[in-house]
């Protein structure tokens, strides 16, 4: 992946087209801004889905360890992984 392309909003509408282009062919995200303020980032989807599985597997390892030492420190006041899971995806709602 190349370094990023900046550009504002109102630049983005103006060629929505050739910055997807840039994004799937030349691997090159671009940083959308908003009132000079970074808003968003159009990238590959194979980039997306990529770096969604790294995060997804990283959640994962950390649940498992905390779930490791839970099951090291004993049960009492535990939580499953399951309710684990479901408190974290609240938090995050």
């Amino acid at each position: 992946m190349t370094d990023p392309v900046i550009e504002s909003m109102a630049e983005v509408r103006s060629h929505l087209a050739d910055v997807i282009d840039r994004a799937r062919h030349d691997e090159t995200p671009t940083v959308i801004t908003r009132r000079g303020k970074q808003e968003a980032v159009v990238i590959d989807i194979r980039e997306y889905q990529r770096l969604s599985q790294i995060a997804e597997n990283a959640e994962d390892a950390w649940l498992n360890r905390l779930a490791d030492e839970a099951e090291s420190e004993g049960t009492e006041g535990s939580v499953s992984l399951e309710e684990m899971a479901a408190l974290l995806r609240a938090d995050q709602g």
